[in-house]
């Protein structure tokens, strides 16, 4: 017969780190049975011996049905924080409010938009792909050629290389999780492997790159490795499960898992086979990164390993002193992550968190560590180490290494302060 595991009372967590972080095993199988009735992070109140009063909702019929789904009006207040250029609304980013959202699914909906000249409006059946350049056969397809591939699906993430760029600043902007690193989302993306379709048009010998250029206003283009598209290139159709939403791609979009989210290119009209690369607009005059000796690097292609805790973050407030889950997120574009660590005195000691499952490849991750607060003030960060032992760094120690010109790809260990009266603010340690 299986025993019912005993219930441990708080004082007898065990600590991991300083300032009140315990033992990942809480979040662990059959861990959660640990906090108990005693007043750990259940917070349930006693009930009465009466069952509670009969609501309003079940004395009359409900809503009828819809043809397609819609959020309770309650959740109405989770938006994504868009902000357009003055005098070009279509130019500009949404962001996704990652410490409204839970495990690691982003809702298509609240999947982060980055424009440079408007949202097209395509009608499917009249888009084309075009496959051609240093090829033996050049291809094009419409919708249908596409859907009557072998399709695959797969968990993964995708981010701006502008993502986090405000934390450059000489001094740290009070926004919240989503507001500072919310050019990030991750999706269920389905679609046909560009490897298949390369292979029917037969690449040349001398093809050694690609052009992707999408039907935007802006004429969207980017230089891809043709090793890139022969890995795990996809021209997505999907995301999670519907068509693409329009402002991510609809109809069609390349996705390069781990890569910059500008090469993957949205709206996607052709694909062009050369022997180097094109060096368009968007990889010269944008998404170059200028280094302390003046230079321009160009191609940082696969976004690093990073993290941030999203429950508590900033603009959030705490309830008082007791036990907390600290939650969060990281990922890394050069594959799965191996562990998160936690501090909660600023960097001075750190203890393991617990991984949700899956931990999937180039894919976010959910995290979660029990926090005893004693209400004292307190700084909170967490980094992440991806497969191949990259350690997320600090951000004294980015900045030292790209210097204060260097805009794209930040990565470095956020800190949240949490003051005595529970304010959660953002700060540079």
């Amino acid at each position: 017969m299986t025993r019912r595991p005993k219930y441990a009372e708080p004082d007898s967590l065990e600590t991991v780190a300083g300032n009140g972080l315990l033992h990942r095993r809480l979040f662990l199988s059959r861990g959660a049975a640990l906090l108990g009735a005693g007043g750990a992070l259940l917070t349930a109140r006693p009930a009465a011996a009466a069952p509670p009063e009969v609501p309003a909702s079940m004395k009359t019929p409900g809503a009828p049905l819809s043809g397609y789904g819609e959020r309770s009006p309650h959740e109405a207040s989770v938006q994504r924080a868009a902000a357009g250029q003055p005098g070009a609304p279509g130019t500009g980013s949404s962001r996704t409010p990652l410490e409204s959202l839970e495990g690691i699914i982003t809702p298509s909906s609240l999947h982060f938009e980055r424009c440079h000249n408007g949202v097209p409006d395509i009608d499917p059946a009249e888009h084309r792909v075009l496959i051609h350049g240093l090829v033996e056969r050049p291809l094009i397809f419409d919708l249908d050629a596409l859907s009557r591939y072998p399709l695959v699906s797969r968990i993964q993430f995708l981010e701006c290389s502008g993502n986090s760029a405000a934390l450059n600043g000489a001094e740290p902007p009070q926004q919240t999780a989503g507001g500072l690193h919310g050019l990030v989302s991750c999706s269920d993306w389905t679609g046909v492997p560009l490897a298949i379709l390369l292979d029917e048009a037969g690449v040349k010998p001398e093809g050694k790159w690609l052009l992707a250029e999408g039907a935007d206003a802006a004429g969207m283009s980017r230089s891809v490795p043709l090793a890139k598209a022969y890995d795990d290139a996809i021209l997505a159709l999907y995301q999670n499960g519907e068509r693409l939403r329009p402002s991510n791609g609809y109809p069609v979009r390349l996705f390069l898992p781990g890569y910059e989210g500008n090469m993957n290119v949205k709206w996607l009209r052709r694909i062009k086979v050369t022997a180097a690369p094109t060096m368009t607009k968007d990889e010269t005059s944008k998404y170059s990164d200028l280094q302390p000796d003046g230079k321009a690097l160009l191609f940082t292609f696969p976004m690093e390993v990073k993290s941030l805790i999203t429950s508590p973050s900033g603009m959030q407030k705490m309830r008082g002193p007791g036990l907390y889950q600290i939650s969060g997120l990281a990922w890394s574009g050069f594959g799965k992550i191996r562990r998160v660590e936690v501090s909660a005195d600023g960097g001075k000691s750190w203890g393991e968190a617990a991984l949700d499952e899956p931990v999937l490849s180039k894919a976010l991750t959910r995290f979660r560590m029990a926090w005893r607060w004693s209400g004292g003030p307190s700084v909170l960060q967490s980094r992440a180490i991806d497969e191949h032992g990259t350690v997320q760094p600090t951000r004294a120690t980015l900045l030292a290494a790209r210097g204060p010109q260097f805009r794209y790809h930040y990565n470095a260990i956020q800190s949240w302060s949490v003051a005595a009266a529970g304010d959660v603010s953002n700060v540079y340690a």
